[in-house]
């Protein structure tokens, strides 16, 4: 029997994305149609992580976060995954404490990178993420530099994502202003681009992106599959 999968949500649509995919794709992990592993998923307000966030609180993050940790423990869920790359800054400070293992996201991306042959890759994200050493440690673990946008794009990039993409609100403006950012960035030499925020992807993607994605939503959500399917093997 394959794992069961909890997810600590903290945003609908990045949420969402993360579980959709686990769903449709788990057929191709077991082999059998419309099949997928057991999943839970428990989040808190978005409005108690944007609080605590917005008050440099990650010790009431991680709390929120360790509560649906425990929750999902209760539902019977083997290990857990974040489908929310800004708040693992808070996961160093419940990880001893959690119920459960987890699978850190930027881990995940750090190794699809450098199964890739990336040598420099760029970050999108929160304002708060692209600042945070969550990137920069897991990227040169494996050999991969980053670059990040400059404090300008920093500032437009979260507003975006804060105040639309997390809202379900889907611009065009939005798009083409990734994708300015997202050439600048090719400019520097960077050879692909992380989607650091789970929402991104729902704008974002290699048809339109001017360099190849890693997108931390659906990279997680197969690294959890796999994780369900093969243990911790």
């Amino acid at each position: 029997m394959p794992q069961h999968i909890g997810i600590v949500a903290c945003s609908a649509e990045g949420a969402a994305l993360c579980y959709r995919t686990i769903c449709v794709e788990g057929a191709r992990f077991l082999g059998r149609p419309d099949a997928h592993p057991e999943v839970s998923m428990h989040t808190h307000s978005l409005a108690d992580y944007v609080a605590c966030i917005d008050d440099d609180d990650w010790r009431g993050v991680g709390e929120l976060m360790l509560s649906s940790a425990q929750k999902l423990a209760t539902m019977g869920a083997d290990f857990l995954i974040c489908p929310d790359n800004t708040i693992h800054q808070a996961l160093p400070h419940i990880e001893a404490h959690s119920p459960l293992p987890w699978l850190h996201i930027a881990e995940v991306v750090a190794s699809d990178a450098a199964a890739r042959g990336f040598r420099c890759v760029g970050l999108t994200g929160t304002r708060s993420l692209v600042e945070s050493d969550i990137y920069p440690e897991k990227l040169a673990a494996r050999g991969v530099e980053l670059v990040r946008p400059n404090a300008d794009e920093r500032a437009e990039l979260d507003r975006i994502i804060m105040h639309e993409l997390v809202r379900s609100v889907f611009q065009p403006e939005a798009v083409a202003y990734f994708q300015r950012v997202i050439e600048r960035l090719k400019g520097e030499g960077c050879e692909a681009v992380v989607l650091g925020c789970t929402e991104i992807p729902l704008i974002i993607n290699d048809r339109n992106s001017p360099l190849p994605t890693l997108d931390s939503t659906r990279l997680l959500a197969r690294a959890a599959l796999r994780r369900a399917v093969q243990g911790n093997n």
